[in-house]
């Protein structure tokens, strides 16, 4: 099989005929990239019709390498069309209220990007070329990168063959007797899922991702080597001996035994030195049909390792002489060896952390996932500014380019055949798809297994079927046998999946999650007993999932194939009920709470002992699903606003300082403690290391430091046992306090806020100037005919809103997927130009000191409260909702002023510091002369927050089906 770095730059030719351009080094190369005729074959009617000869299928042409959503090519989407994917929310189709949004002219899908065409089944393309004089008694193969993604292949009537690689090129050799002059090139590709079906939510073809497109969007060509030349080369680094060992397969097609020499030529590059490697020549015996020789090449004394650190590389050539001419191909590597010990990952015999993200191939622009170095450059980057040293591709393989820019930058990757075999498919019963997987894992072997960066192959993503379990056992057993170069698992899975024995290392989602929808905050806990029992690497599977507003600033970036329209319906909702513009704070502040929780839990991950890594769900928003916002950057791996890659990096990164605190509020009688610990998986044990912790106030002054010497912080994540203690007798006041705890001389530090508040005896019942309630009641409405202040603590009697449930952890994924299971809310939004935060000290956001508020608490829908009524504190609705919420708010009511909160201060103020002290904070300002509300509302429409049966905000998903997670499974 021919190795993809043989390239030409692509150029426009003419659609009549193509000649070689190109004669070097006994090789001939063709770019057959340009103008194309083109026909859609709705009736799936062009084989029998014979359209591989009719010359032009028809006058339409298109431009290749292209999609036909790129190329404006299929139909526009109706309410009608038939997706390549899951949907478990069909509330859409039957909801009154969405009826506008399903006009043909103004249609709006909530589950994923819309495309602007939409095509699905056989598609033709076909040209004329020229073949050469020069080309007698030569072979060539034709070449098509990223085919989508069944082809067929014909050269004037006769049938060349078929591809069906949903990862690799696919390629064909011309018939050995094809004539010089020119020929007619006819490639027919089918994107339909026909027998072999790897799931239409496999992120290699669903609409939910990339989208089902029709095309060939990589490079294209035709290639003529002698007829005795290189099909592949494989490199396997021998660090121990200085040495790769080459396997080249060679085909010799002179029908006879032939005689000749290898040359082996390298050196090394993206390293501050170059090494040259001595050139190597061996004779070689070659009989006729296809040869494998393994040779081994020394790579002199020293040699330069490969990982995240230094990805050092060596470029490989390797030249053929025999009597049918010169053949030459070429190959990159590294030396690095990616193995296991005990519980953790080694790279060349060094522990390391997985610190990952999951690549979803989420491609607005193009549908497709990038084909140029340059663009996975871009991403890799972005990755290691944020810390991250890792990336999974979510059942589908990327392009080549992707590998390269992956071993440029030091990223490990963790490649999945193209399949989800699930949502109407299933592994290890018998279907096509069990030989297919085996067929397009040795591809993706083939073309990239070369690849330092290639580290880790699974089957692909959370499987169905009864004997799902013996399947992956078998397929870890053939890769582990096979080669040597990466590991393997059977699957990335959740808790629900039974175990496969055979892997070499886990992806399962068990040490996940944070204890704080039950547990006040607090960073003592880890996930020691989620991966007890295990004696192999365990790799958090698809961690986080936490999700922040809508970005609606991005919408008009998407001028590709891809149209937000489930961002514009969300926008029109938020718009509808008088939210529009709040739609930036709700983004800010639920970002702030999102990226509390990766913290979080990627500290938690950190301090777990004997833990292999995680994979994040993911650093950049997923655009399908129901629209699954779990991203810090959006989809096009921008920043939102709301975290810089500094910041995300001092708890994600190679070393991490870290604190395990037993809460994060306190009464100034109490006393602040922390234990020190140290993540380091950088290359090399810290010595003499001196750690400096600091606690500050809000206004940056210092209130305690102190320093120690460590003369070895050793590779892993050690307590190390020194204890911060700090009384806190000497705050006064509420306060925000910061503790920062740093590596001098080195650029690792990280933080946490935590709060001090004095101790308040607070008696509701003797209070001056305020009528306290808990109903609204006729003796309510009468103070405040009266003139009087009211405080309505109305926790246990909020009717319109109690189906609103809001946890202080924000959404999972999306309510849309997951049946609208709680929470419901992303967050508060909090005035902090309000006077009553004088006594409470407060960001914008929802941080700790908000937990015993928000968590579980309920909340008010103000549906009729007056349009542009604002609250004090605003709880963030799912998008597919966008209900007005309140937590707490005020508002003149006659002659008298009300202040409202649904969060039970009176139970909670006696438990919790921050409850105690918002309380505290709220009577202090009823009784001030600041107490002076915006807002008018009837007492009607108080009313309507206890009595109304308004029933517009019910859910019904109107389908049976749901996502796994929600299925009980054997």
């Amino acid at each position: 099989m021919m190795n993809p770095k043989r390239l030409i730059s692509n150029t426009q030719l003419s659609l009549l005929m193509l000649a070689f351009p190109i004669s070097c080094m006994g090789q001939q190369k063709l770019s057959i990239a340009g103008t194309w005729y083109f026909r859609m074959d709705t009736a799936d009617k062009g084989i029998s019709e014979k359209w591989f000869m009719n010359y032009p299928l028809s006058q339409e042409t298109i431009l290749l390498p292209g999609s036909m959503p790129q190329r404006n090519k299929g139909f526009t989407p109706t309410l009608h069309t038939q997706w390549t994917a899951s949907i478990y929310d069909s509330s859409w189709y039957f909801d009154p209220d969405m009826a506008k949004f399903r006009q043909p002219d103004s249609l709006k899908f909530p589950f994923f990007l819309t495309p602007k065409k939409y095509y699905v089944g056989p598609a033709w393309y076909q040209r004329k070329i020229k073949i050469p004089e020069n080309l007698n008694h030569q072979c060539v193969i034709l070449y098509l990168e990223r085919v989508h993604w069944q082809s067929t292949v014909w050269i004037d009537s006769v049938l060349i063959g078929q591809g069906n690689s949903l990862s690799c090129p696919h390629e064909f050799v011309l018939p050995e007797n094809i004539k010089p002059g020119t020929h007619l090139l006819t490639i027919r590709v089918d994107n339909r899922i026909l027998n072999i079906n790897p799931g239409k939510d496999s992120h290699s073809l669903t609409d939910q991702t990339q989208g089902n497109w029709n095309g060939i969007v990589g490079k294209m060509f035709l290639i003529a080597h002698p007829l005795c030349y290189i099909k592949n080369i494989q490199t396997f680094p021998d660090i121990v001996h200085q040495q790769v060992i080459v396997h080249l397969s060679i085909s010799n097609q002179t029908k006879k035994s032939i005689a000749g020499k290898i040359q082996l030529n390298g050196y090394s590059f993206n390293t501050t030195e170059k090494l040259h490697v001595d050139p190597l020549q061996l004779p070689v015996h070659l009989p006729a049909g296809d040869t494998t020789l393994s040779i081994n090449y020394n790579l002199g004394k020293k040699i330069a390792l490969w990982d995240e650190f230094h990805p050092s590389l060596y470029h490989l050539t390797v030249q053929l002489q025999t009597q049918a001419g010169k053949d030459i191909d070429s190959t990159d590597f590294g030396m690095r060896e990616f193995k296991t010990e005990g519980t953790y990952f080694t790279v060349n015999g060094k522990k390391t952390f997985i610190r990952g993200t999951v690549e979803n191939c989420d491609f607005p622009l193009t549908g497709y996932p990038p084909m140029d170095v340059n663009a996975w450059l871009r991403i890799f980057k972005i990755c290691k500014s944020y810390g991250l040293n890792e990336m999974r591709f979510h059942s589908y393989c990327p392009p080549e380019a992707a590998f390269k820019a992956a071993d440029l930058t030091g990223m490990y990757l963790h490649v999945e055949g193209p399949s989800w075999a699930n949502h109407g498919s299933s592994l290890g019963d018998g279907h096509p798809i069990d030989q297919y997987i085996y067929d397009e894992t040795n591809r993706i072997d083939q073309y990239y297994g070369n690849h330092p960066s290639f580290c880790m192959m699974a089957y692909g993503n959370e499987p169905r079927g009864a004997h799902q379990v013996a399947y992956l056992n078998a397929f870890v057993d053939y890769w582990k046998q096979k080669d040597p170069r990466h590991l393997y698992t059977g699957a990335s899975v959740g808790m629900s999946w039974p175990w496969v024995k055979e892997e070499q290392f886990i992806v399962r989602s068990g040490p996940r999650g944070l204890p704080w929808a039950n547990e006040s905050p607090n960073t003592l806990f880890d996930y020691q007993k989620a991966i007890a029992g295990h004696d192999i690497p365990y790799v958090a599977h698809e961690m986080g999932q936490y999700c922040a507003f809508p970005d609606f600033k991005q919408i008009n970036q998407y001028t590709g194939v891809m149209q937000p329209r489930n961002f514009e319906l969300f926008r029109d909702i938020l718009n509808e009920h008088h939210l529009g513009d709040e739609a930036e704070n709700f983004l800010m502040a639920s970002g702030k709470l999102q990226l509390l929780c990766y913290k979080g839990e990627i500290e938690a991950a950190l301090r777990t002992p004997g833990m292999a890594g995680f994979e994040l769900l993911a650093l950049n928003d997923y655009t399908g699903q129901g629209t699954a916002l779990v991203g810090v950057l959006n989809v096009f791996w921008q920043s939102k606003g709301y975290v810089t890659p500094s910041i995300f990096s001092s708890f994600c990164n190679a070393v991490t300082p870290l604190a395990r605190i037993p809460k994060f509020t306190y009464y100034n009688t109490d006393t602040f403690q922390a234990y020190i610990q140290i993540a380091n998986f950088s290359p090399k044990p810290l010595q003499q290391a001196l750690i400096k912790w600091t606690i500050r106030n809000d206004k940056n002054h210092v209130l305690a430091e102190s320093q120690f010497l460590k003369k070895k912080i050793p590779i892993g994540n050690d307590i190390i046992p020194d204890t911060i203690r700090f009384p806190l007798y000497n705050i006064e006041h509420a306060e925000k306090c910061t503790l920062s705890i740093e590596i001098a001389g080195t650029p690792y530090r990280n933080q946490w806020s935590f709060w001090v508040y004095p101790h308040h005896q607070i008696d509701l019942h003797h209070l001056q100037n305020i009528y306290i309630t808990h109903e609204f009641d006729s003796s309510a409405v009468q103070a405040l005919s009266q003139g009087k202040n009211v405080l309505l603590l109305c926790a246990d009697h909020v009717i319109l809103g109690k189906d609103v449930s809001m946890h202080f952890l924000p959404v999972f994924w999306n309510t849309s997927w997951f049946k609208m299971r709680p929470p419901h809310t992303t967050g508060i939004f909090v005035d902090t130009t309000h006077p009553l935060f004088k006594y409470f000290p407060t960001a914008y956001y929802q941080d700790f000191q908000w937990w015993s508020i928000a968590n579980k608490q309920p909340v008010m829908w103000i549906k009729d409260f007056p349009p542009a009524f604002k609250p004090i504190v605003q709880p963030i609705d799912t998008w597919f909702r966008n209900r007005r919420l309140a937590l707490i708010w005020e508002a003149k009511v006659g002659k008298g002023k009300i202040l409202a909160c649904s969060s039970d201060l009176e139970t909670n103020s006696k438990k919790y510091p921050e409850a105690n002290q918002l309380l505290y904070a709220i009577i202090q300002y009823m009784q001030s002369s600041a107490f002076q509300p915006k807002y008018v509302v009837s007492v009607h429409q108080i009313e309507s927050l206890f009595s109304s049966n308004d029933q517009s905000g019910t859910y019904h998903s109107f389908t049976t089906d749901a996502p796994d997670e929600l299925n009980k499974k054997q």
